[in-house]
This record gives C-alpha cells, structure tokens and sequence, in this order.
C-alpha cells in the first residue's frame, strides 16, 4: 500500500489553511516564539522525536550526523510503540510531519518518516492475508461440547 508522508516546517504550516492531511508537530522541544493556541489542527506528538541526550550529542558535535541518524534509528527500533500513532494517522490518509528546525528535509524527520513508512509495510506484510494475525479460537466449539 502507498502512503502519502510530507516534511514542512511549522511555521509555514500554522500559516497554511487546513488540509486533508493530518498534520503533526513531532518535535521533542516546543518551537520558540509559536504560542499552543496558534496550531489549530495541528496535533504535537513529540514521542518518537529524538531523545534528549542524543540530541545533545549531535548539536554538540559530538557525535556526525551519519551516527546521529544510526543512533535515532536504532532508537525507534528499540521502541516501535512510539509510531504507533503517526502509523494510524498515515492510515487514514496523507500525513505531514512538521518541525521547527530550518529545513525539514535534512532533519531528523527524514529518518523518522522512513520508519514509519517501514513499520508500515511490515504490519501490512504481516496481515496480508496469508499469514493468521491470531491463532484460531475453538471457544464456541468447547461450549457446544458442554451442553
């Protein structure tokens, strides 16, 4: 199945009218200088950002942005329950993840819209139809027996 999964910025975003898309700020810190009440339909999740400490790392320097992305990677592979809700938002339809960070498309939402996308397609793999998502139930057949 395709999905439909855009980068902006917030601030380009609050300025936008509404959409079909559903729009997420997923940044872990709130924006400077952007007031709650200015989002509209704008959801935050801030879940599956990047940790405190690992990006600390990376605006310190001390780590590349090659190993920022590995570490940010392994990070949500460790905790798949935090795409859970942008997983569910992209099911419905288009899906724009936004940041306040200058550009989108060399932040850290390029590596969390790939993990979504994947555990997309992973869980669509999964419950395609040939695989059974439960093992079959032989409840009613029990309760015949006891009769």
């Amino acid at each position: 199945m395709h999905y439909t999964i855009t980068l902006s910025r917030i601030y380009d975003a609050i300025h936008e009218p509404a959409n079909k898309a559903a729009r997420v700020l997923t940044d872990r810190l709130w924006p400077r200088g952007l007031s709650k009440d200015k989002l509209g339909d704008i959801q935050w999740l801030h879940d599956a950002s990047p940790t405190p400490e690992l990006r600390k790392d990376f605006h310190s320097g001390a780590i590349s942005p090659e190993q920022f992305q590995r570490r940010y990677q392994e990070q949500l592979e460790h905790d798949p329950d935090s795409l859970l809700s942008l997983m569910r938002l992209a099911r419905k339809g288009e899906l724009q993840l936004l940041t306040a960070t200058r550009d989108p498309h060399t932040s850290y939402l390029t590596v969390l819209k790939q993990a979504v996308i994947k555990a997309l397609a992973e869980e669509d793999r999964l419950h395609d139809g040939n695989e059974p998502s439960s093992p079959v139930c032989y409840a009613h057949l029990v309760k015949d027996e006891e009769k």
